[in-house]
């Protein structure tokens, strides 16, 4: 008989499992409770954490998680949802919110209970994300809004105060362009192929058409019409075999009228073709001394490919962290991300103190003796007591590896980062700059992002001048400087918060963003110079893809590393959060969980500033590409 547990969370646990599975209407899903972020797969449902206080904001997030997770087992097709599923990432976020939207409001049809707990969790997930404080449409993420909205219009209930700010902002936007498709919406609630229908016709109407990809329905037709055109083709293959030979007498008429044609025509063109040599010549001979000149040659945008091109640059930005938020919303989003960091400060206080330690061991002095001149050697006068015609000795300090040296890291601010990996990310920057600045090393923390989904004001301002042939980079960049190296910890503590911001996190083009922190560390006048980036994966900006070669902007990530790692003057480091980074850079690490970042950062700059090189290669397993 087994021991009664002692944790009074465990029966209501117990009892939201099996409702779950109830609910899923399948008895083998398996639900589980953990820290980690809650989810989903086919049959497991990762539920948060209940503590042994039960507080009410604890019990309402799980019943309300597990309800939705529930729900979408039961509701949802996968099959369907990948069928239909459009290519674009904005277009796919919109589609994943508008399903989400469906299965919570046929969940509430079926199930009114269920409608409640969800508002609860949406309740919690507005709060987190600090919706309540967005006042405009470009802050706020439009796919959640999108969400919102079809299941306002689909449940007639009203929501939570933060999630309807949300909604409200882009509400005039979506009625606006999709108010007639909306009309249908109750429709097709129950469908979930027709609604994956209704939705891509939300989101072209909405914009993003070009990135839905091919229909799957149209696919489906263009089959059948093959199959019978193939089929017909068979069919008229007896009666087509005639036609063509009588066809093949018409074209054997008259040859020798064909042949005299050609040869006028050719003569006609030779003709003209010495014209115009001889009007080309007038025009090039011009006195001497009076040949026009040629225009300069533009500059480059990228010293690394000189290929590389920008459809405009008038709309980029290079900005403080400070001027992307009020002062007070900094201090909340530093208050969220110290929450956030509460449940590691242990660990990571533990590896800040090995970093610093292994630092402070290195800056030990070291002493050359028995120099001509430098510091009188104290420790050696009384030899010169004993025996005063014994000349006077000195030493000189030797000059450490580390000193006199500067560090710059770099956050991947996408939206794939977005929760836990942008979290840790900001955490171990902060950590960073504080372990580094005891040891008199200059940091510099840099981020880089867009500042819009869908290409912004560049991808408009092609589009006005007449859609040109590929235009380069398409998308406006936003590269931040979260603190500058001359700038001390304490002073810029608050600017970390800013990556909590919801809306901050979008496109990631990685090349320029390389490019430019590597031209201010040239810049600064320390003898060393390390450059640290962490980043998600290879660049993605929908907008510019759409319109150039699908491998515009990882080969110019690749040609600016090379650049970088040729000329020696910056050292390099890559850490992938979750993505082989080891095929772009020659000095990196991957790592598998968010939670690994810290140490990795750790081990990463503690090699660097190791006295043996030989050392430095064998950290984290790194490699080089292949």
């Amino acid at each position: 008989m087994s021991k009664p547990s002692d944790n009074p969370a465990d029966p209501f646990k117990k009892a939201l499992a099996e409702a779950t599975k109830v609910l899923a209407d399948d008895a083998e899903l398996s639900v589980t409770y953990s820290v980690d972020p809650a989810g989903q797969t086919a049959d497991t449902i990762r539920l948060p954490q209940v503590s042994r206080r039960m507080n009410r904001d604890e019990v309402l997030l799980a019943r309300g998680t597990a309800d939705a997770y529930a729900l979408r087992h039961k509701f949802h097709d996968p099959g369907v949802a990948a069928r239909y599923m459009p290519q674009g990432q904005m277009a796919r976020d919109l589609y994943d919110a508008m399903e989400t939207a469906r299965i919570e409001a046929v969940g509430a049809q079926h199930m009114p209970g269920t409608a409640g707990n969800i508002d609860a969790k949406i309740e919690n997930e507005a709060l987190r994300k600090g919706y309540e404080q967005i006042g405009q449409a470009s802050d706020a993420p439009l796919a959640v809004a999108a969400g919102y909205l079809i299941r306002h219009l689909a449940t007639g209930r009203d929501l939570p105060k933060g999630a309807a700010n949300v909604m409200e902002l882009w509400r005039g936007f979506i009625e606006d362009h999709c108010g007639t498709a909306l009309e249908n919406l109750s429709e097709t609630l129950n469908d979930q192929q027709a609604f994956a229908r209704l939705a891509r016709q939300l989101i072209s109407n909405m914009g993003y058409g070009d990135q839905l990809g091919d229909d799957p329905d149209s696919l489906d037709e263009d089959q059948e019409d093959n199959a019978e055109e193939a089929q017909d083709d068979q069919e008229d293959e007896a009666d087509t075999t005639g036609d063509d030979e009588s066809d093949g007498e018409d074209a054997e008429g008259s040859p020798e009228q064909s042949q005299e044609e050609q040869q006028d025509a050719s003569q006609a063109q030779i003709s003209m073709d010495d014209q115009a040599d001889a009007e080309m010549g007038e025009e090039t001979e011009m006195p001497e001394g009076e040949a026009p000149l040629d225009p300069p040659m533009p500059q480059p945008v990228s010293d690394a490919d000189p290929d590389y091109s920008v459809s405009t640059t008038d709309f980029d930005e290079e900005i403080a962290a400070e001027d992307l938020a009020e002062p007070v919303e900094l201090e909340r989003l530093r208050a969220y991300l110290d929450q956030q960091l509460e449940p590691l400060k242990g660990a990571v206080s533990r590896l800040a103190n090995k970093l610093q330690r292994r630092l402070q061991a290195q800056q030990n002095r070291s002493w050359e003796f028995d120099r001509e001149e430098g510091i009188l050697d104290a420790g050696r006068l009384a030899r010169i007591v004993a025996s005063p015609t014994t000349p006077l000795s000195f030493k000189v300090e030797k000059d450490m590896e580390f000193r006199d040296t500067v560090v710059t890291l770099l956050l991947d601010n996408s939206g794939s980062m977005r929760g836990r990996p942008i979290s840790i990310a900001a955490i171990c920057a902060d950590v960073m700059a504080r372990t580094l600045e005891r040891c008199d090393v200059k940091v510099e923390i840099l981020g880089f992002t867009t500042k819009a989904w869908k290409g912004g004001q560049s991808r408009e301002k092609w589009l006005a001048d007449g859609r040109g042939a590929t235009p380069g980079r398409l998308n406006d960049l936003r590269h931040i400087i979260y603190k500058s190296a001359d700038a001390p910890w304490r002073r810029t503590r608050p600017n970390l918060g800013l990556m909590m911001k919801e809306g901050l996190l979008k496109e990631n083009i990685d090349g320029e963003a390389l490019e430019w922190a590597h031209r201010r560390l040239a810049l600064r006048g320390e003898q060393r110079k390390i450059l640290m980036v962490i980043s998600d994966g290879a660049p993605v900006d929908d907008s510019t893809l759409s319109v150039n070669p699908a491998n515009y902007l990882e080969k110019h990530l690749r040609d600016v590393i090379e650049m970088v790692e040729k000329r020696k003057a910056v050292e390099l480091v890559a850490i992938g959060i979750g993505h082989d980074v080891t095929r772009y850079y020659e000095r990196a690490v991957t790592i598998t969980d968010v939670e690994q970042l810290a140490g990795a950062m750790t081990e990463q700059l503690a090699s660097l500033f190791d006295s043996d090189p030989r050392k430095r290669a064998r950290v984290m397993g790194m490699r080089k590409a292949s």
